[in-house]
C-alpha cells in the first residue's frame, strides 16, 4: 500500500495530552480512545464520500494530526471510480506500474481539523462514560450469586433503597423477609441474584429470601466448606421462619454437621443472627434416599422409610408421639424435608400404618 499526496494538517497536541491524562487518571487505554475517535470520524466521512469501505481516518498519536485516506485498487479497466484507479493514471500520477496494487490517496477535507476536534471531544466524553460503566459492571458482575454488603438509604413504597458503594440497588418487597425491618444507615447483607448492564450503569437485583443466601452465609463462616472438605448439597427455606441444609464431608474424619454448627454453636449462631433469628436445621446428606429422608425429617424420630425412586415418592412411618413433630407446625417440617430431598413424602404414625 502506498500513501500518496500527503497534505499538511494542523496538529492538535492538546488532544494527545488530554488522552494521555485520561489514560493515567481513568485507566482507559489511549489506543481505545483513538480508535473510537477514528471510527466516529470515519462514519462522518462516509456520509461525504459515500458508503464505500475504502475510506480510512488516521489520528497521529504524537502530533494529534488527523488524516483521511481513500484506498483505490489499480486495475486495467475502471468499473467503480470510488474503489478503483486505472493503471495508466496510477503510473502517470504515482509511478505505480503493477495491477492489483492499492494506492492510498489523502482526501482530508478542508476545516477537518476543527470539525474533528469537536467530534473527538464528544467521542472521548462518551467513551469515558462507556468505559467507566463497563468497569463498574465488571466489578459488580463478579458478585453475581454471591453476598454483598450495603447501607440502607431509605424506605419507600414497600422497598428499601440500598447503597452498595458506587451504585444503589432496590430490595423489593418480594425479596424481603416478611418479619425483617431495617433502619436508615443500617448495614445489611444481600444475595445478588443478577447483574445486568444498562445504559445507566449496572442494574443489580438482590434478595434476602433466596435459599442460596443461607448457603453463602455458611460458606463465609465454615472453613471446611471454603477448603472443599464439606459441601452443602441442598437447601430448603421458608424465609424468616426455618431453613434446612444438607451437608456432606468427603473426609470421614470430619463431621459435616459439627463443622457447620461450630464450637458451642458459634458458626450456626452467626448465620442465625444475620437471618434475624430464622431457625436452621443442619442434616447429613446421604446418597441413599432412604437414609437422607430420615435425616431430613430431623428432629423427629423415624421408624421406616420406603422410597419409589422412579416416582420420587417416599412413605415414612414414625412413632405415634412423633407424628406432629415430623409433620411440623402447619406441615412445615415435612414440606422443607420434601424440598431438601426432592421426594414427595407421605408421613404416617405407627398406628395409622397398621390401620391402613
Amino acid at each position: 500500500m502506498k500513501a500518496k499526496n500527503s497534505k499538511e494538517t494542523k496538529g492538535n497536541p492538546e488532544l494527545i495530552e488530554a488522552l494521555n491524562a485520561i489514560e493515567k487518571e481513568k485507566d482507559i487505554s489511549k489506543d481505545i480512545l483513538i480508535e473510537a475517535i477514528e471510527n466516529s470520524l470515519l462514519a462522518a466521512c462516509k456520509d461525504q464520500f459515500g458508503k464505500s469501505d475504502n475510506i480510512r481516518v488516521f489520528l497521529d498519536d504524537v502530533t494529534g494530526e488527523f488524516h483521511v485516506y481513500q484506498d483505490k485498487e489499480v486495475v486495467e479497466e475502471v468499473e467503480d471510480e470510488n474503489l478503483q484507479m486505472s493503471l495508466t493514471e496510477a503510473e502517470a500520477r504515482y509511478g505505480v506500474k503493477e495491477l492489483g496494487e492499492v494506492v492510498s490517496i489523502e482526501v482530508t477535507p478542508k476545516n477537518f481539523g476543527r470539525i474533528s476536534a469537536q467530534k473527538a471531544k464528544q467521542v472521548v466524553v462518551q467513551k469515558i462514560r462507556e468505559e467507566e460503566r463497563k468497569v463498574l459492571f465488571d466489578q459488580y458482575y463478579t458478585k453475581e450469586r454471591d453476598i454483598i454488603t450495603g447501607t440502607v438509604q431509605r424506605y419507600n413504597g414497600g422497598s428499601y433503597t440500598v447503597n452498595l458503594g458506587k451504585v444503589d440497588t432496590i430490595l423489593t418487597e418480594a425479596e424481603q423477609v416478611r418479619t425483617e425491618r431495617f433502619q436508615s444507615h443500617e448495614k445489611i447483607k444481600l444475595y445478588v441474584t443478577e447483574v445486568r448492564d444498562t445504559t445507566r450503569g449496572p442494574r443489580i437485583t438482590v434478595s434476602r429470601t433466596h435459599p442460596e443466601f443461607v448457603k453463602r452465609l455458611f460458606e463465609a463462616e465454615v472453613a471446611e466448606i471454603q477448603s472443599g472438605v464439606v459441601e452443602i448439597k441442598s437447601v430448603s427455606r421458608e424465609p424468616g421462619s426455618r431453613s434446612k441444609i444438607a451437608v456432606y464431608s468427603s473426609n470421614p474424619d470430619v463431621d459435616p454437621v459439627g463443622a457447620c454448627v461450630g464450637v458451642n454453636g458459634i458458626r450456626v449462631n452467626t448465620v442465625v443472627d444475620e437471618l434475624r433469628g430464622e431457625k436452621i436445621d443442619i442434616v447429613e446428606w446421604n446418597e441413599d434416599p432412604t437414609i437422607f429422608i430420615e435425616h431430613a425429617l430431623s428432629p423427629s424420630r423415624v421408624l421406616s422409610v420406603t422410597v419409589n425412586p422412579e416416582e420420587r415418592t417416599a412413605a415414612v412411618i414414625v412413632p405415634d408421639y412423633q407424628l406432629s413433630l415430623a409433620i411440623g407446625r402447619e406441615g412445615q417440617n415435612a414440606r422443607l424435608a420434601a424440598r431438601l430431598t426432592g421426594y414427595k413424602i407421605d408421613i404416617k404414625s405407627e398406628t395409622q400404618s397398621l390401620e391402613g
